[in-house]
Protein backbone atom coordinates (compact mmCIF):
# COMPACT_ATOMS: atom_id res chain seq x y z
CA UNK A 1 0.00 0.00 0.00
CA UNK A 2 1.42 3.37 -0.96
CA UNK A 3 1.41 6.39 1.34
CA UNK A 4 -0.98 8.14 -1.03
CA UNK A 5 -3.46 5.28 -1.03
CA UNK A 6 -3.40 5.11 2.75
CA UNK A 7 -4.77 8.64 3.21
CA UNK A 8 -8.27 7.73 2.05
CA UNK A 9 -8.25 4.65 4.25
CA UNK A 10 -7.48 6.82 7.29
CA UNK A 11 -10.39 9.27 7.05
CA UNK A 12 -14.05 9.07 7.98
CA UNK A 13 -16.72 9.03 5.25
CA UNK A 14 -20.06 10.81 5.61
CA UNK A 15 -22.95 11.92 3.38
CA UNK A 16 -24.68 15.24 2.68
CA UNK A 17 -28.15 15.11 1.14
CA UNK A 18 -30.55 17.78 -0.13
CA UNK A 19 -33.51 15.39 -0.57
CA UNK A 20 -33.64 16.18 -4.28
CA UNK A 21 -36.73 15.50 -6.38
CA UNK A 22 -36.04 13.60 -9.59
CA UNK A 23 -37.89 14.59 -12.75
CA UNK A 24 -40.99 12.44 -13.11
CA UNK A 25 -41.09 11.72 -9.38
CA UNK A 26 -42.75 13.27 -6.31
CA UNK A 27 -41.49 15.03 -3.20
CA UNK A 28 -42.53 11.98 -1.17
CA UNK A 29 -40.44 9.82 -3.50
CA UNK A 30 -37.47 12.08 -2.75
CA UNK A 31 -37.96 11.73 0.99
CA UNK A 32 -38.30 7.96 0.78
CA UNK A 33 -35.18 7.80 -1.39
CA UNK A 34 -33.28 9.81 1.23
CA UNK A 35 -34.29 7.35 3.93
CA UNK A 36 -33.10 4.47 1.76
CA UNK A 37 -29.87 6.34 1.04
CA UNK A 38 -29.22 6.90 4.76
CA UNK A 39 -29.85 3.22 5.44
CA UNK A 40 -27.46 2.26 2.63
CA UNK A 41 -24.55 4.44 3.76
CA UNK A 42 -25.13 3.33 7.35
CA UNK A 43 -24.59 -0.26 6.20
CA UNK A 44 -21.43 0.87 4.39
CA UNK A 45 -20.06 2.26 7.65
CA UNK A 46 -20.45 5.98 6.97
CA UNK A 47 -20.27 8.11 10.12
CA UNK A 48 -22.86 10.83 9.40
CA UNK A 49 -25.84 11.65 7.23
CA UNK A 50 -26.48 15.40 7.12
CA UNK A 51 -29.25 17.48 5.53
CA UNK A 52 -28.98 21.09 4.41
CA UNK A 53 -31.45 23.92 5.00
CA UNK A 54 -32.63 25.54 1.77
CA UNK A 55 -35.84 27.47 1.13
CA UNK A 56 -37.98 28.22 -1.91
CA UNK A 57 -35.83 26.16 -4.29
CA UNK A 58 -37.82 23.84 -6.50
CA UNK A 59 -36.30 20.38 -6.46
CA UNK A 60 -34.77 20.61 -2.96
CA UNK A 61 -36.96 19.31 -0.13
CA UNK A 62 -34.79 19.75 2.97
CA UNK A 63 -36.31 23.05 4.12
CA UNK A 64 -37.79 21.59 7.33
CA UNK A 65 -34.38 20.24 8.22
CA UNK A 66 -34.99 19.21 11.83
CA UNK A 67 -38.18 17.33 10.85
CA UNK A 68 -36.30 15.26 8.28
CA UNK A 69 -33.45 14.63 10.73
CA UNK A 70 -35.97 13.11 13.11
CA UNK A 71 -37.57 11.05 10.35
CA UNK A 72 -34.27 9.64 9.11
CA UNK A 73 -32.99 9.04 12.64
CA UNK A 74 -36.09 6.96 13.29
CA UNK A 75 -35.40 4.79 10.24
CA UNK A 76 -31.70 4.15 10.96
CA UNK A 77 -29.87 2.54 13.86
CA UNK A 78 -26.33 3.85 14.32
CA UNK A 79 -25.41 6.60 11.89
CA UNK A 80 -25.24 10.15 13.22
CA UNK A 81 -27.86 12.39 11.61
CA UNK A 82 -27.57 16.15 11.54
CA UNK A 83 -27.67 19.46 9.76
CA UNK A 84 -25.24 20.60 7.15
CA UNK A 85 -26.43 23.05 8.08
CA UNK A 86 -29.01 25.00 9.95
CA UNK A 87 -28.75 28.63 8.79
CA UNK A 88 -28.72 30.09 12.28
CA UNK A 89 -29.57 33.74 11.46
CA UNK A 90 -32.88 32.41 10.03
CA UNK A 91 -33.96 31.18 13.48
CA UNK A 92 -34.00 32.21 17.16
CA UNK A 93 -31.29 30.18 18.92
CA UNK A 94 -33.84 29.06 21.52
CA UNK A 95 -35.98 27.40 18.83
CA UNK A 96 -32.95 25.61 17.37
CA UNK A 97 -31.88 24.47 20.86
CA UNK A 98 -35.37 23.12 21.58
CA UNK A 99 -35.58 21.29 18.25
CA UNK A 100 -32.15 19.70 18.49
CA UNK A 101 -32.50 19.10 22.22
CA UNK A 102 -35.67 17.16 21.43
CA UNK A 103 -33.88 15.19 18.70
CA UNK A 104 -30.95 14.44 21.04
CA UNK A 105 -33.36 13.24 23.71
CA UNK A 106 -35.09 10.91 21.25
CA UNK A 107 -31.84 9.71 19.63
CA UNK A 108 -29.03 9.99 22.21
CA UNK A 109 -25.48 10.44 20.90
CA UNK A 110 -26.65 10.43 17.28
CA UNK A 111 -27.48 14.08 16.49
CA UNK A 112 -25.11 16.72 15.03
CA UNK A 113 -25.79 20.43 14.68
CA UNK A 114 -23.91 22.03 11.81
CA UNK A 115 -24.41 25.80 11.62
CA UNK A 116 -24.07 28.27 8.75
CA UNK A 117 -24.74 31.99 8.46
CA UNK A 118 -25.88 32.24 4.82
CA UNK A 119 -29.62 32.59 4.17
CA UNK A 120 -29.88 29.46 2.03
CA UNK A 121 -32.35 31.25 -0.22
CA UNK A 122 -33.17 34.42 -2.17
CA UNK A 123 -33.91 37.96 -1.00
CA UNK A 124 -37.70 37.62 -1.14
CA UNK A 125 -37.62 34.46 0.96
CA UNK A 126 -35.24 36.11 3.42
CA UNK A 127 -37.91 38.71 4.03
CA UNK A 128 -40.53 35.99 4.44
CA UNK A 129 -38.29 34.43 7.10
CA UNK A 130 -38.14 37.84 8.82
CA UNK A 131 -34.40 37.84 8.24
CA UNK A 132 -32.46 41.01 7.44
CA UNK A 133 -29.12 41.10 5.56
CA UNK A 134 -27.36 42.44 8.68
CA UNK A 135 -28.52 39.52 10.83
CA UNK A 136 -25.47 37.49 9.78
CA UNK A 137 -23.33 39.99 11.71
CA UNK A 138 -24.68 38.53 14.95
CA UNK A 139 -23.77 34.95 14.04
CA UNK A 140 -20.92 34.59 16.59
CA UNK A 141 -23.16 35.74 19.44
CA UNK A 142 -25.94 33.43 18.27
CA UNK A 143 -23.57 30.45 18.29
CA UNK A 144 -22.51 31.30 21.85
CA UNK A 145 -26.13 31.59 22.94
CA UNK A 146 -26.89 28.21 21.38
CA UNK A 147 -23.92 26.63 23.17
CA UNK A 148 -25.23 27.95 26.48
CA UNK A 149 -28.75 26.66 25.81
CA UNK A 150 -27.46 23.17 24.97
CA UNK A 151 -24.98 23.14 27.87
CA UNK A 152 -25.49 22.64 31.62
CA UNK A 153 -27.96 24.79 33.48
CA UNK A 154 -26.14 27.69 35.16
CA UNK A 155 -27.09 29.11 38.55
CA UNK A 156 -29.56 31.93 38.05
CA UNK A 157 -30.09 31.10 34.37
CA UNK A 158 -33.58 32.27 33.40
CA UNK A 159 -33.73 31.12 29.79
CA UNK A 160 -33.58 27.36 29.23
CA UNK A 161 -34.24 25.05 26.30
CA UNK A 162 -36.56 22.28 27.45
CA UNK A 163 -35.56 19.78 26.08
CA UNK A 164 -32.09 21.01 25.21
CA UNK A 165 -30.35 21.93 28.44
CA UNK A 166 -27.43 19.61 29.19
CA UNK A 167 -27.82 17.63 25.95
CA UNK A 168 -24.46 18.93 24.65
CA UNK A 169 -25.41 18.40 21.00
CA UNK A 170 -22.12 18.66 19.06
CA UNK A 171 -21.91 21.97 17.18
CA UNK A 172 -20.00 22.31 13.92
CA UNK A 173 -19.31 25.51 12.02
CA UNK A 174 -19.79 25.32 8.26
CA UNK A 175 -18.52 27.72 5.69
CA UNK A 176 -17.12 28.59 2.31
CA UNK A 177 -15.06 31.61 3.36
CA UNK A 178 -12.27 32.69 5.69
CA UNK A 179 -14.77 34.17 8.18
CA UNK A 180 -16.14 30.80 9.22
CA UNK A 181 -12.62 29.32 9.41
CA UNK A 182 -11.51 32.07 11.78
CA UNK A 183 -14.60 31.75 13.96
CA UNK A 184 -14.38 27.95 14.19
CA UNK A 185 -10.72 28.27 15.20
CA UNK A 186 -11.44 30.94 17.81
CA UNK A 187 -14.32 28.96 19.34
CA UNK A 188 -12.50 25.61 19.22
CA UNK A 189 -15.18 23.91 17.14
CA UNK A 190 -14.98 21.36 14.30
CA UNK A 191 -15.01 22.94 10.85
CA UNK A 192 -16.69 21.77 7.66
CA UNK A 193 -15.76 23.47 4.39
CA UNK A 194 -18.27 23.57 1.53
CA UNK A 195 -15.88 22.59 -1.24
CA UNK A 196 -18.77 20.94 -3.10
CA UNK A 197 -19.84 24.39 -4.33
CA UNK A 198 -17.08 26.83 -3.30
CA UNK A 199 -13.72 25.08 -3.79
CA UNK A 200 -11.65 28.20 -4.51
CA UNK A 201 -10.75 29.05 -0.90
CA UNK A 202 -10.57 25.48 0.41
CA UNK A 203 -6.85 25.18 1.11
CA UNK A 204 -6.49 28.72 2.49
CA UNK A 205 -9.51 28.40 4.81
CA UNK A 206 -8.43 25.03 6.21
CA UNK A 207 -4.90 26.27 6.85
CA UNK A 208 -6.21 29.41 8.55
CA UNK A 209 -8.42 27.27 10.79
CA UNK A 210 -5.59 24.95 11.76
CA UNK A 211 -3.06 27.74 12.35
CA UNK A 212 -5.38 29.67 14.66
CA UNK A 213 -7.19 26.84 16.45
CA UNK A 214 -7.81 27.35 20.17
CA UNK A 215 -8.53 24.16 22.15
CA UNK A 216 -11.90 24.18 23.91
CA UNK A 217 -14.08 21.96 26.07
CA UNK A 218 -15.67 20.78 22.80
CA UNK A 219 -12.49 19.92 20.91
CA UNK A 220 -8.83 19.48 21.90
CA UNK A 221 -7.34 19.78 18.41
CA UNK A 222 -8.52 20.92 14.96
CA UNK A 223 -10.96 18.70 13.09
CA UNK A 224 -11.67 19.34 9.41
CA UNK A 225 -14.36 17.95 7.15
CA UNK A 226 -14.41 18.72 3.43
CA UNK A 227 -17.51 18.22 1.28
CA UNK A 228 -16.85 16.70 -2.14
CA UNK A 229 -19.12 15.72 -5.06
CA UNK A 230 -18.25 12.10 -5.87
CA UNK A 231 -19.32 9.90 -8.78
CA UNK A 232 -17.68 6.48 -9.01
CA UNK A 233 -18.50 3.92 -11.71
CA UNK A 234 -16.84 0.90 -13.27
CA UNK A 235 -15.46 3.08 -16.07
CA UNK A 236 -14.54 6.72 -16.56
CA UNK A 237 -17.04 6.97 -19.43
CA UNK A 238 -19.94 5.75 -17.27
CA UNK A 239 -18.97 8.02 -14.37
CA UNK A 240 -18.85 11.04 -16.67
CA UNK A 241 -22.29 10.12 -18.03
CA UNK A 242 -23.76 9.83 -14.54
CA UNK A 243 -22.14 13.13 -13.54
CA UNK A 244 -24.08 15.04 -16.20
CA UNK A 245 -27.08 15.00 -13.82
CA UNK A 246 -25.14 17.15 -11.37
CA UNK A 247 -23.80 19.35 -14.15
CA UNK A 248 -27.34 19.95 -15.42
CA UNK A 249 -28.41 20.84 -11.89
CA UNK A 250 -25.73 23.53 -11.50
CA UNK A 251 -26.48 24.83 -15.00
CA UNK A 252 -30.14 25.15 -13.96
CA UNK A 253 -29.02 27.00 -10.83
CA UNK A 254 -27.10 29.51 -12.96
CA UNK A 255 -30.09 29.96 -15.27
CA UNK A 256 -32.60 30.35 -12.43
CA UNK A 257 -34.48 27.17 -13.34
CA UNK A 258 -35.80 24.28 -11.25
CA UNK A 259 -33.14 22.15 -9.56
CA UNK A 260 -35.12 18.95 -10.08
CA UNK A 261 -32.63 16.23 -10.99
CA UNK A 262 -32.62 15.28 -14.67
CA UNK A 263 -31.62 11.95 -16.24
CA UNK A 264 -27.99 11.71 -17.36
CA UNK A 265 -26.86 12.60 -20.86
CA UNK A 266 -24.27 10.95 -23.06
CA UNK A 267 -22.64 14.37 -23.39
CA UNK A 268 -23.24 17.96 -22.27
CA UNK A 269 -22.17 19.20 -25.71
CA UNK A 270 -24.88 21.46 -27.09
CA UNK A 271 -26.56 21.82 -23.70
CA UNK A 272 -24.46 24.71 -22.41
CA UNK A 273 -22.64 27.75 -23.76
CA UNK A 274 -18.86 28.00 -23.32
CA UNK A 275 -19.08 30.49 -20.45
CA UNK A 276 -21.71 28.31 -18.74
CA UNK A 277 -19.49 25.25 -19.07
CA UNK A 278 -16.62 27.18 -17.50
CA UNK A 279 -18.84 28.33 -14.62
CA UNK A 280 -20.18 24.86 -13.90
CA UNK A 281 -16.71 23.31 -14.02
CA UNK A 282 -15.35 25.93 -11.62
CA UNK A 283 -18.31 25.36 -9.28
CA UNK A 284 -17.62 21.61 -9.27
CA UNK A 285 -13.83 21.82 -9.38
CA UNK A 286 -13.40 19.68 -6.25
CA UNK A 287 -15.42 16.81 -7.75
CA UNK A 288 -14.02 13.30 -7.88
CA UNK A 289 -15.50 11.64 -10.98
CA UNK A 290 -14.30 8.50 -12.72
CA UNK A 291 -13.28 4.90 -12.25
CA UNK A 292 -12.38 3.71 -8.74
CA UNK A 293 -8.68 4.31 -9.42
CA UNK A 294 -9.30 7.84 -10.74
CA UNK A 295 -11.54 8.79 -7.80
CA UNK A 296 -9.01 7.40 -5.35
CA UNK A 297 -6.28 9.53 -6.92
CA UNK A 298 -8.40 12.70 -6.77
CA UNK A 299 -9.57 12.20 -3.19
CA UNK A 300 -6.10 11.35 -1.95
CA UNK A 301 -4.78 14.49 -3.62
CA UNK A 302 -7.43 16.58 -1.83
CA UNK A 303 -6.54 14.92 1.46
CA UNK A 304 -2.85 15.59 0.88
CA UNK A 305 -3.63 19.25 0.16
CA UNK A 306 -5.89 19.80 3.16
CA UNK A 307 -5.05 17.20 5.78
CA UNK A 308 -8.79 16.75 6.26
CA UNK A 309 -10.04 14.27 8.85
CA UNK A 310 -13.34 13.50 7.13
CA UNK A 311 -14.87 13.56 3.66
CA UNK A 312 -18.57 14.34 3.35
CA UNK A 313 -19.86 13.17 -0.02
CA UNK A 314 -22.55 14.71 -2.18
CA UNK A 315 -24.04 12.57 -4.93
CA UNK A 316 -26.31 14.00 -7.62
CA UNK A 317 -26.83 10.74 -9.48
CA UNK A 318 -30.27 10.31 -11.03
CA UNK A 319 -31.04 6.63 -10.45
CA UNK A 320 -30.98 5.59 -6.77
CA UNK A 321 -29.47 2.21 -7.69
CA UNK A 322 -26.57 3.89 -9.51
CA UNK A 323 -26.06 6.29 -6.61
CA UNK A 324 -25.99 3.42 -4.12
CA UNK A 325 -23.49 1.55 -6.30
CA UNK A 326 -21.26 4.61 -6.57
CA UNK A 327 -21.19 4.96 -2.79
CA UNK A 328 -20.50 1.24 -2.36
CA UNK A 329 -17.49 1.56 -4.68
CA UNK A 330 -16.31 4.56 -2.66
CA UNK A 331 -16.61 2.63 0.59
CA UNK A 332 -14.52 -0.16 -0.93
CA UNK A 333 -11.83 2.36 -1.87
CA UNK A 334 -11.70 3.61 1.70
CA UNK A 335 -10.93 0.11 2.93
CA UNK A 336 -7.88 -0.32 0.73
Amino acid sequence: MSATTSLLAQVTLSMLDLVSTRSGHTQLDAMNESVALAQHVEQLGFERFWLAEHHNIEGINSSATSVLIGHISGHTQRIRVGSGGIMLPNHPPLVVAEQFGTLATLYPNRIDLGLGRAPGTDQATMRALHRRPQDAEHFPEQVQELQQLLGPNQHGQQLRAIPGTDTHVPIWLLGSSLFSAQLAAKMGLPYAFASHFAPRMLVEAVQLYKDNFCPSSALAKPYVMITVPVVVAESEQEAKRLATTGQQKILSLFRGHSLTLKPPLDSMDGHWLPHEQQGVEQFLAASAIGSPAQVSTKLNALLAQTGADEIMVTSDIYEPSARHHSLSLLAELAKN
